[in-house]
């Protein structure tokens, strides 16, 4: 990558300055290495951008790496789901990889560590060991199991490994510095005893070790030179750093453990923890529900790889954790879809309304324009009959002077099809209009050539025909939270913040084309928003998610 064809971010900047200090190009490798205990979120998707985009950039394999060190929360589900996620972004990894894979080594290493001294096992309790982890400002206490020999180490750790031991009852920890200033050097655990069931090795280990032993251990491993990470791991680069230390090969590419700070997103939350909370007391429908920000809910809802993908060059790499407005997110869902999204026509809180004048059982079928952002037009037939749907809300018996829309008296032109007049209402008991009458300039047909037809009023609306509507159940989505950071308050449960009102189900009718769209096929209701075929769609009920409205918010934001 030419350092001249764009201003490179710190990261960027890491990578070129290795490189200048004699880092062959060829031993360039990345990876991404979720843990396989939940789906993954907007957050996990600027990670999977930076690391897939940089081997792209560098023509660098990137490998995809489940961190399955923890069996009591890992499930195939969360494997396939991640898989499927990456994919659908748009990225290709070189090496599937797992943790597990290493679990041998890890364990052979381990015991090296015990032979060095630099690692023994302890049978306290874990409140015992908490108390002598001491405080930021208070150094720890060693263990009163600290100095076991290392004969009386080897044959507890391998009892371990045979599963002599309940849970709970033993750990193997590194004999670091109990008075470290980094409260993650006092002799942190590397292995528990765990009887539990693996998803890939089954029953064949009943001790796992814990994330930091593996992490940086699986990455030399793999021989990945740039081990990135989000703010919160800067801690743990000092033990990263020590283990590695311990095994190291100076033949070997040493993999650099750098940080980024993590982008939040207004109005949602990114911690698996409290999106599996929201999943399991049915907060929500399920990981997918389109109010989650997991990309499966995302992808649900309609947004798309493209736009994902712009949203994190958007907001790019930094060095502080800030808060990005959803509202960005939904300025490039909205800025792709305008270019691929059929323009079609849908009405969501209808009224009906009557031609007059226009011939009793007679149908058109008009010509209408898909996308005008194409770069080749194409175009579609929609049925014109006497009856139809329109909006609501656009007809006022008496509106005010900036109204264009349909009133009584004035004329507006329908869309790809003719101009009307509103002439009369029918309104029942309650006083609420149920008709529509008005008539049609018989000559004024979109596109017909004619001088009526170039005719032009104040107002466009759209429309679809009783007779060919199909119904369809759309859902429209509001924020899942009222508050802008609810994970922002720590005295405050973040589901205090729940919107009782995310979700609104209405009944509307759209034009019979849509009855030939599939599964997260993208349209552009006229006038009314972005919205996508949900996966509960049939041929019978047909289902629609809002994806995002028409109108740029985030615009106004960003200029305030």
């Amino acid at each position: 990558m030419s350092t001249e064809e764009k201003s490179l971010n710190f990261i960027e900047q890491i990578i070129e300055e290795d490189l200048k200090n004699g880092l062959s190009k060829d031993k360039l490798r990345f990876r991404f290495p979720p843990e396989p205990n939940g789906y993954l979120h907007v957050g996990h998707a600027s990670a999977i951008c930076l690391n897939f985009g940089l081997g792209i950039d560098y023509n660098a394999p990137v490998n995809l790496r489940f961190d399955d060190t923890n069996p009591s929360k890992e499930e195939q589900e969360y494997v396939d789901a991640i898989k499927r996620d990456v994919e659908w972004l748009g990225y290709k990894w070189d090496k599937e990889c797992y943790a597990s894979d290493y679990f041998q080594q890890l364990y052979d290493w381990a015991v090296v560590l015990i032979k060095k001294g630099k690692a023994y096992v302890d049978n306290q309790s874990s409140e015992e060991m908490a108390k002598q982890k001491g405080t930021p400002t208070q150094p720890g206490t060693d263990s009163p199991n600290r100095n076991r020999s290392v004969e009386e180490n080897l044959d507890l750790f391998e009892r371990m490994r045979k599963g002599e031991f309940p849970n709970g009852s033993y750990v193997l920890r590194a004999k670091i510095d109990m008075s470290s200033t980094n409260m993650l050097m006092r002799d942190p655990i590397m292995y528990r005893i765990m009887h539990a069931h693996h998803h890939r090795t089954g029953n064949d280990w009943c001790i796992y070790p814990m994330y930091d032993w593996a992490h940086g251990e699986s990455d030399y491993l793999e021989q990945v030179s740039h081990s990135l990470c989000t703010l919160e791991f800067l801690p743990h680069r000092e033990l990263y750093d020590w283990f590695l230390d311990n095994i190291y090969d100076t033949s070997k590419v040493r993999p650099k453990q750098r940080e980024f700070a993590r982008r939040n997103l207004s109005h949602t939350v990114v911690s698996k923890r409290k999106l599996l909370q929201l999943v399991e007391e049915k907060h929500v429908t399920g990981w997918d529900d389109p109010r989650m920000s997991t990309i499966s809910g995302m992808r649900r809802r309609g947004y798309t790889p493209a736009s994902i993908r712009n949203f994190a060059k958007t907001i790019g790499i930094a060095k502080r954790d800030n808060l990005i407005d959803v509202s960005l997110l939904e300025f490039c869902v909205r800025e792709d879809l305008n270019k691929i999204a059929p323009r079609v026509m849908a009405v969501l809180d209808p009224v009906k309304l009557i031609i007059t004048n226009y011939p009793e059982g007679q149908e058109e079928w008009l010509e209408a324009e898909n996308n005008p952002e194409e770069e080749v037009m194409t175009y579609r037939k929609v049925p014109f009959s006497k009856e139809l749907y329109i909006e609501r809300e656009d007809f006022q018996e008496e509106a005010h002077k900036k109204f264009f829309r349909l009133t009584l008296g004035t004329e507006v032109r329908l869309k790809n099809a003719y101009i009307i007049k509103g002439e009369s209402v029918v309104k029942d008991e309650n006083g609420n209009i149920t008709e529509i009458h008005c008539t049609y300039d018989v000559d004024s047909k979109s596109g017909s050539g004619t001088e009526a037809s170039k005719r032009k009023v104040k107002g466009t609306i759209h429309w679809v025909s009783i007779p060919h509507a199909k119904e369809a159940e759309v859902r429209v989505y509001d924020r899942l939270f009222t508050h802008e950071n609810p994970d922002g308050n720590k005295e405050v449960d973040f589901k205090e913040f729940i919107n009782p009102n995310s979700l609104s189900v209405i009944t509307g009718y759209v034009e019979p084309s849509l009855t030939q769209s599939k599964e997260l096929d993208h349209f552009q209701f006229q006038r009314l928003g972005y919205f996508c075929v949900d996966k509960d769609s049939t041929a019978e009920k047909l289902v629609f998610n809002k994806t995002v409205g028409l109108r740029d918010t985030w615009a106004k934001v960003s200029q305030q």
